[in-house]
């Protein structure tokens, strides 16, 4: 546990809400608490509940991550980052165009991360919209031009684990490279449909572990 590695008497707990709306109540019910981590569906809309933004949060539009002292909320978003340090590894030549699946608030850290990789991309939605792609539009031609593909929706997590996003993965080879932001399964059935194809995977659970130690930092050496 990380604080009781580094002494320090905290502990990190769950604060299930049914709506965005219950979060002041929380606030107030909760007077000891010095920071929060925000989970899908909740990191864009509870933006409008807060003080202050980082910079980096406001860029983004979404918020994972909420520092709070003296009664003040601050918003960031640390999701970019472990995005991206899990991902930079793995990037080859090839990686120029991405596939982001996904529209929510955790597409828009990652599409800030591409930005900052400077590797261009497309969001991917099952209903049609202005600058989004759906399903239906993922040609074999679209499909070999964006050899870097993100699932940044809940589909195939656990307890849904025969479920994936419907991409024609007849068509992905091993140029590309798939990359989920689930972590539970292991192995999603939209990774495990890559890697028989050949391409390289990686699941979120890195990610997860590199935007909670940022998020320690935050609370650890904010003022």
């Amino acid at each position: 546990m990380k604080f009781a590695a580094n002494n320090i008497d905290a502990t990190y707990e769950l604060f299930p809400i049914e709506a965005i709306s219950e979060f002041v109540e929380l606030l107030y019910s909760s007077p000891e608490l010095s920071g929060l981590n925000v989970t899908t569906p909740y990191k864009e809309s509870v933006i409008r509940y807060l003080d202050q933004m980082d910079p980096v949060a406001v860029a983004i539009d979404a918020v994972n991550c909420i520092f709070i002292r003296n009664g003040k909320t601050k918003g960031y978003n640390t999701d970019a980052m472990g995005f991206e340090k899990s991902l930079n590894p793995l990037l080859k030549s090839q990686h120029t165009n991405a596939l982001i699946l996904g529209t929510g608030g955790s597409s828009k850290a990652v599409a800030y991360a591409l930005t900052q990789l400077g590797i261009r991309f497309h969001k991917v939605s099952r209903v049609k919209t202005e600058g989004v792609l759906n399903y239906e539009e993922l040609t074999p031609e679209v499909i070999a031009h964006h050899k870097l593909i993100i699932n940044t929706t809940p589909v195939g997590m656990y307890p849904h684990i025969d479920e994936m996003p419907p991409l024609p993965f007849d068509h992905i080879t091993e140029q590309h490279l798939l990359f989920d932001l689930i972590y539970n399964p292991e192995e999603t059935k939209f990774l495990a449909m890559g890697r028989e194809k050949g391409a390289v995977v990686k699941n979120g659970f890195e990610m997860l572990q590199l935007q909670a130690e940022a998020s320690w930092e935050i609370w650890r050496s904010e003022p």
